[in-house]
C-alpha cells in the first residue's frame, strides 16, 4: 500500500473494493434509495460502482419497479451519445425496469418536434439595467485602453461600454456585492470587468475566454438582476433564465453558484441533467423556478412531456458553446431555441473560437458585442508549468508509476486517459498496485459520478483518472498536477485537459505522455510550445519535422481564449 493512500490503516477495506476488479455478485440490492449512494463496501465504492464496471445488463435495482442496467453501449443523451438498448428490470420490483441510461438515442432526440410557438404581440421586457457610476465615467478614453491592454481584453461592437475596475462600480444590488466580499474576491477577473456593463445593457454578448477566468459569474450576477426586474411567475411558467451546459459537472458547478447568489434574493434555480431519477427535477419545474440549469438532451425530455415551458425565457446563456458542438448537440440546441422568444438577450460564451463557433453565434445572436480575453491563438494558461515527454506506448504505465512516486505527497492528481476501457484499465491497475485512485467518464451511474467526484475533492481520493468527460467545467481548487497519460484528439483538448491545474492565479504542472502514434500533433504542439518560450526535446521537435506537412491533426486555427503565455519544460523519457 502506498502511504498516501487513505485506505493504509485498513487494508481490508482495499480488498472489498471490488467494483474495480470483479462483477458484481448474483444478488440483488433492494434497499430503497433516497439521495446520494449510501451502500459502501468497506470504505469502498458505492453500490452503484458495481453495476457500472461489470457492464452487464442486469440492474440490481431500488425496491418497486427496477430502473434498467447497463445494455451494451448507451444513448447517454448528456454524453456523446450512442443507441443502445437498456438493460433488464431490477428483481425485487417485478418486471422490465426502465432501458438503461440510455433513455432515446441522439437521433430520437434531434427528429423529436416540439410544440410550435406563436410569438405574435409579445409583452415587451426591460432588459438595460446599466447606469455608468461616476467612477466609470471618469476614465478617459486612453485610461480605458492601457486597461485593457493590461487585461487583455479585446472588445467588438457599436457603442462599447466602459469596464468596471472594482466591484461596487458595476452597481450590482447590495446582497450581490455581500456574497462576493464573502466569498474573498478582490477585483473583478478580465472577463467580468468588462462582460458585466456588456450583459447589464441587454445586448447579445459573444464571450471567449479560458476556462477558470471567471465568465460564470459574468453571465449570472446580471441574471439576477434581470429576473429581479421581471414579473414574477405565475402557475405554469416556466423559467425567466435558461442556461444551457455541455455536461451534467458543469451544469451542477454553475447552479451551486446560482445558489449562492440566488438565495440572498430569493430567486429559484435548478438543475437538470440526463443521468439522475426526472422524478425530483419534474416536481421542481411544475413548482415554478426563475432559472434553469440544463444540459440540452433532458431539457428536450421536459419540454416534450410538457413539464415545463420557455416562453417566459428572456435571458438564454450558452455557455461551453464550442464544447457542445463537439459533441454534437447542435441540432438540439435549434430545437430548443425553436420554443423561445425572439427578442431574447443571448450571451454566448466559449473557450475556443473556430469557424464552426462562429458560424453557430452568427444564427443566434444579433448586433452582439464582442469580448476576447487574451489572444485569437491557441494559448496555454502561464501558470501552469508543461512537462512532455516522449514515451514508447508499452512503457507510459511504468513511467506513471514512477512519476506518481515523484510527484505525490497527498495533493490533489488528475490522469486523463482517452476511452472508458483504458480509464477503468488504468485505474485497476493504480489500486492494485496500492495508489488510491476513482475513475470518472460517460459510462459511470450518475451517483458514482457524483460520489466520486466527491472523494477527489475532499481528498480522501486524490487520485482521479477521468476521459474528457472531466476536461471542462471540472473546479476543483489545489490540483497539483495533470497527467496526459493518453494525448488527446485534438490541440483544443490538450489546452482544456491542462487547464484544470493552475487555476484562479494558482501555479500547477502537468505531465504529457507522447508517443510515435501521436507524431501528427507534433507540429502544432511544438508551436504552443515555442510560442510559450519553452524548450523543445530534439525527439518532438523531430517528429514535428516529419509531419510538416500534416496540419496536426486538430481545429487548432482560429481558436480563442487562451492570451497568457505558459511557463514550461519538455524532458525526453529515457
Amino acid at each position: 500500500m502506498h502511504p498516501y493512500d487513505s485506505r493504509y490503516a485498513d487494508p481490508s477495506s482495499y480488498r472489498e473494493r471490488r467494483s474495480d476488479f470483479m462483477r458484481p455478485p448474483q444478488s440483488t440490492y433492494s434497499a430503497p434509495h433516497t439521495g446520494p449512494p449510501t451502500a459502501n463496501y468497506g470504505s469502498g465504492y458505492p453500490q452503484a460502482a458495481y453495476n457500472a464496471v461489470s457492464g452487464s445488463g442486469t440492474s440490481y435495482s431500488y425496491s418497486g419497479g427496477g430502473r434498467g442496467g447497463y445494455g451494451g453501449r448507451k444513448g447517454d443523451r448528456d454524453a456523446r451519445p450512442f443507441s443502445g438498448r437498456g438493460g433488464r428490470g431490477g428483481s425485487s420490483g417485478g418486471g422490465r425496469g426502465r432501458g438503461g441510461r440510455g433513455g432515446k438515442s441522439k437521433d430520437d432526440l434531434d427528429n423529436l418536434m416540439l410544440p410550435k410557438q406563436d410569438f405574435k404581440n409579445l409583452v415587451p421586457f426591460e432588459k438595460n439595467f446599466y447606469v455608468e457610476g461616476p467612477e466609470v465615467q471618469a476614465m478617459s478614453e486612453q485610461e480605458v485602453t492601457v486597461y485593457r491592454a493590461r487585461r487583455e481584453i479585446t472588445v467588438e461592437g457599436r457603442d462599447v461600454p466602459k469596464p468596471v475596475r472594482f466591484f461596487h462600480e458595476a452597481n450590482f444590488p447590495e446582497f450581490c456585492l455581500q456574497v462576493i466580499t464573502r466569498s474573498g474576491f478582490v477585483e473583478p477577473t478580465a472577463i467580468q470587468s468588462q462582460g458585466w456593463p456588456m450583459a447589464l445593457k441587454g445586448r447579445d454578448l459573444i464571450g471567449i475566454a479560458e476556462t477558470g477566468s471567471g465568465k460564470t459569474l459574468a453571465y449570472l450576477l446580471p441574471a439576477l438582476v434581470h429576473v429581479s426586474a421581471q414579473p414574477r411567475l405565475a402557475q405554469g411558467d416556466g423559467p425567466v433564465v435558461l442556461v444551457l451546459a455541455p455536461t451534467r459537472e458543469l451544469a451542477v458547478q454553475i447552479q451551486a453558484e446560482a445558489k449562492k447568489f440566488g438565495s440572498e434574493s430569493h430567486v429559484r434555480s435548478t438543475c437538470i441533467y440526463g443521468g439522475a431519477p426526472k422524478g425530483p427535477q419534474v416536481a421542481v419545474l411544475r413548482r415554478g423556478v426563475e432559472i434553469v440549469i440544463a444540459t440540452p438532451g433532458r431539457l428536450i425530455d421536459m419540454l416534450e412531456a410538457g413539464t415545463t415551458n420557455l416562453r417566459r425565457v428572456t435571458y438564454l446563456v450558452l455557455d461551453e458553446a464550442d464544447r457542445m458542438l463537439d459533441m454534437g448537440f447542435e441540432p438540439q440546441i435549434r430545437k430548443i431555441l425553436t420554443q423561445i422568444r425572439p427578442d431574447r438577450q443571448t450571451l454566448y460564451w466559449s473557450a475556443t473560437w473556430p469557424k464552426e463557433v462562429e458560424a453557430l453565434a452568427r444564427r443566434f445572436v444579433h448586433d452582439p458585442y464582442k469580448i476576447i480575453i487574451g489572444s485569437s491563438d491557441l494559448k496555454a494558461n502561464q501558470s501552469i508549468n508543461q512537462i512532455v515527454e516522449v514515451v514508447p506506448e508499452s512503457e507510459k504505465y511504468a513511467r506513471l508509476i514512477k512519476l506518481l512516486a515523484e510527484v505525490m505527497d497527498g495533493s490533489r492528481i488528475l490522469i486523463f486517459v482517452e476511452t472508458k476501457k483504458g480509464c477503468d484499465r488504468v485505474t485497476r491497475q493504480l489500486r492494485m498496485d496500492g495508489w488510491p485512485a476513482l475513475s470518472i467518464h460517460g459510462d459511470k451511474a450518475q451517483s458514482e459520478r457524483d460520489w466520486v467526484l466527491g472523494e477527489f475533492k475532499s481528498g480522501k481520493s486524490p487520485i482521479m483518472t477521468a476521459t474528457d468527460v472531466a476536461a471542462r467545467g471540472l473546479d476543483v481548487k489545489d490540483i497539483k498536477c495533470v497527467i496526459n497519460y493518453d494525448f488527446p484528439t485534438n490541440l483544443e483538448d490538450y489546452v482544456h485537459r491542462i487547464g484544470r491545474t493552475g487555476r484562479a492565479g494558482a501555479k500547477g504542472t502537468s505531465f504529457t505522455f507522447f508517443t510515435v502514434a501521436n507524431a501528427r500533433f507534433a507540429k502544432e504542439l511544438v508551436k504552443i510550445l515555442r510560442e510559450a518560450n519553452q524548450s523543445v526535446i530534439p525527439a518532438l521537435e523531430s517528429m514535428g519535422i516529419s509531419v510538416r506537412g500534416n496540419n496536426g491533426g486538430g481545429r487548432s486555427k482560429g481558436r480563442g481564449g487562451y492570451g497568457n503565455r505558459s511557463f514550461a519544460a519538455s524532458r525526453p523519457y529515457y
